[in-house]
């Protein structure tokens, strides 16, 4: 049996404003939150017992999984903070921190431990990188995947002798000065053995810290190369790339909701839809009670939140619109992620709500 880490303490900062009120694994993906494809993943691989640590914004993790049970696996939570003058304060401790801090308070971690970022859609075959970690006597497994050399100053990447043994790691390197191109996909397998390892009371980093540690006393300490998809949403337009291959049905495990209604063009309970005055071009998903009046233009790969309104005449193309945004009349937004308080484009550059330099009618353009 193996039980489950994710790491959810962070604070987002790189998909911000997507983060402003919530924490990155809570992003939506098809109206599910990242995590909740971990956790189901997890359960379909076996993996019952998972703990989560938290810090930023907690609570909206905490209510939304409570236990567990409605996935069928056991869910805990570690809280990173501290009390100060009466406010409950964020703390990371770091993600190798986070894990000694749930050992010293339980020893939760009594077997083989998968650990997961939460920020990242994966269909690793867990029962097979479990079996290699085992079969090597390994103490601690990271999982990788070769990517273009020109790519690799975008990941940590992991050297590995000729079996797999890690010697040495690169954060980011030049293409001309990397020694692999074998990038960390922030998946590990650790034994107890390694949280001992991991000092207390000080903040710890698996990657920069612990895993150098390992390579320094000479323990069994593997990459696996596995072909797998790893989606990792570590930026605004890493995220805006994901829901267009969503929306195209270019990941597994990720099927549209709703009712399709014509070749590409699903839509949820409740709307409002001339269909006859709009024109729409799929993929494009249309959630609950939304409304698009007539004239409008929809062109997909598109999703549009729950509660959603387009006024006459809109023009939304290749974009997301979070829920109960409201697009005025005439209004056009162009590959663009838009919520009720503020719009950001591709590239994450944001406008929010009442800045001046904005075109946008923002007064027309929130429910």
């Amino acid at each position: 049996m193996t039980k489950g880490m994710i790491l959810a303490a962070g604070q987002g900062t790189r998909v911000r404003p997507l983060t402003n009120d919530m924490p990155k694994p809570m992003v939506p993906l098809l109206g599910k939150p990242v995590m909740e494809y971990l956790i189901e993943h997890m359960a379909r691989h076996g993996v019952r017992q998972i703990m989560i640590n938290v810090a930023y914004h907690h609570h909206k993790i905490e209510e939304y999984f409570g236990d567990g049970r409605h996935w069928g696996v056991e869910i805990g939570y570690s809280f990173e903070g501290a009390l100060d003058h009466g406010d409950i304060l964020p703390r990371p401790k770091g993600s190798a921190g986070g894990m000694r801090h749930i050992q010293d308070f339980s020893g939760f971690f009594d077997e083989t431990t998968l650990v997961l970022c939460g920020d990242a859609l994966i269909d690793l075959d867990i029962g097979a990188a479990v079996r290699e970690h085992r079969a090597k006597g390994a103490v601690a497994s990271v999982v990788a995947l070769e990517v273009p050399r020109e790519q690799v100053q975008s990941y940590g990447v992991v050297v590995a002798d000729k079996n797999g043994r890690v010697q040495s790691f690169q954060e980011k390197p030049r293409p001309e000065e990397a020694k692999s191109n074998l990038a960390s996909t922030g998946i590990y397998l650790f034994e107890p053995s390694v949280i001992d390892l991991i000092p207390r009371d000080c903040n710890f980093d698996i990657g920069s810290q612990l895993f150098p540690l390992l390579v320094e006393q000479g323990l069994p300490f593997f990459v696996q190369n596995r072909f797998f998809n790893w989606i990792d949403i570590g930026r605004v337009s890493d995220y805006w790339s994901v829901l267009q291959r969503v929306l195209k049905g270019e990941v597994a495990h990720m099927n549209m909701p709703g009712r399709e209604v014509r070749p590409g063009v699903w839509v949820g309970l409740n709307t409002r839809i001339d269909w006859d005055q709009v024109s729409i071009e799929g993929p494009v998903y249309i959630g609950a009670s939304v409304r698009i009046e007539p004239g409008c233009h929809i062109q997909g790969p598109t999703w549009i939140g729950h509660g959603c309104h387009l006024r006459a005449g809109a023009t939304v193309r290749r974009s997301v619109l979070f829920e109960y945004t409201r697009i005025g009349a005439g209004m056009e937004f162009s590959e663009m992620i838009v919520s009720p308080d503020y719009c950001v484009d591709r590239e994450g550059h944001a406008v929010y709500r009442g800045d001046d330099s904005c075109l946008l009618r923002w007064s027309d353009a929130r429910a």
